[in-house]
């Protein structure tokens, strides 16, 4: 991971930009090609929007597992790349792009250098902000967040979840075994959540506030309740803990400015070998896009197989795309 004597020149055969799952895969895929790989993140630990937002959840469309708890699946991405030795620079932004004859160099917002000769872009959705529930501001960090890290630390408390869609129906059905009680409050009567997982949510008797908005939050330094406003006139719901579950804003940043080709400043056109409108360029994951693609963790993955490979061999155009099959090599040795 990036520590404080990281060098202020970092060399790698390929330049991995985002360490969610398909930015991880990509980091031992490029291990097993036999590249020296570097990956950088501007958040603080990988995982991408895993980490940041759900790691308690159970993701359920990953080949092979029937469910995945989000934090376990990055640490056996992690554990899975960890033979070859990647170099993690994470708390790092990717900002300015340089090209070279065949190389690239990128600087972080930190000031470190990494020189690749091959980059490939898994940036996800790029850097994400969580919308804020304005008058739960004063109270972030300390009774109000915005995605539950750990389910623990709500265990015996009273929640209010704030939002209508998957997210907030998500951490209702993750938290009702947990905590004291969990109430769900929407500022409409309908949910964009899923049909199923709404259902789900009303089986266990989850109060669901509908038409009404968090007007004050009451307590000091800690949170004591909400006072909800709707057209019925005013209500306060005692609670310990409020998530705030309202979506989040996307922007891609400096990748704008890298002369990349980009559609609607968010999706990067790529080709069947995930090549991008630079050549020595790829990108795989949720932030690319083709005829017929499907934004799914499953997909990130094996659309981080080919650009690795396809990587290699534009980095040595006599070795192959394919390069066979991983149960035709010896385990490899941990670096």
């Amino acid at each position: 991971m990036s520590t404080p004597d990281t060098p202020p020149v970092v060399r790698a055969d390929v330049l991995v930009v985002g360490a969610g799952p398909t930015g991880l895969y990509a980091a031992y895929y490029a291990g097993f090609r036999g590249l020296s790989v570097a990956v950088v993140d501007s958040l603080p630990e990988p995982g991408g929007q895993i980490t940041a937002m759900y790691p308690e959840k159970q993701i359920f469309d990953v080949a092979g597992f029937p469910s995945v708890r989000g934090r376990d699946l990055i640490e056996r991405l992690l554990a899975q790349a960890a033979p070859f030795g990647p170099r993690y620079l994470l708390g790092h932004r990717a900002d300015v792009l340089e090209r070279g004859p065949g190389s690239f160099a990128v600087t972080t917002h930190l000031g470190t250098r990494v020189e690749a000769r091959a980059v490939i872009v898994t940036g996800g959705i790029g850097t994400f902000t969580p919308r804020p529930l304005v008058p739960a501001a004063e109270f972030e960090g300390i009774g109000l967040a915005y995605f539950v890290r750990h389910l623990d630390d709500y265990a015996g408390t009273d929640v209010v979840i704030v939002g209508g869609g998957d997210s907030a129906f998500d951490w209702a059905l993750a938290l009702h075994p947990v905590a004291k009680s969990v109430k769900l409050v929407h500022r409409r009567e309908t949910f964009r959540a899923h049909r199923a997982t709404v259902a789900a949510v009303r089986e266990l008797g989850v109060e669901l506030v509908v038409n009404a908005e968090v007007s004050r939050v009451l307590g000091g330094p800690e949170v004591l309740g909400v006072e909800l406003k709707s057209k019925e006139g005013a209500r306060t719901l005692p609670c310990g803990r409020i998530i705030a579950a309202l979506g989040f804003t996307a922007n891609l940043g400096p990748l704008l400015k890298w002369g990349i080709d980009v559609e609607n400043r968010r999706h990067i056109p790529v080709d069947a070998a995930m090549a991008t409108s630079v050549p020595g360029i790829f990108a795989a994951g949720d932030i690319n896009d083709y005829p017929g693609k499907v934004r799914l963790i499953a997909v990130g993955f094996g659309e981080a197989a080919t650009a690795v490979n396809n990587a290699a061999h534009h980095l040595d155009p006599a070795a192959p795309v394919f390069p066979g099959h991983s149960t035709d090599e010896p385990a490899p040795a941990r670096v």
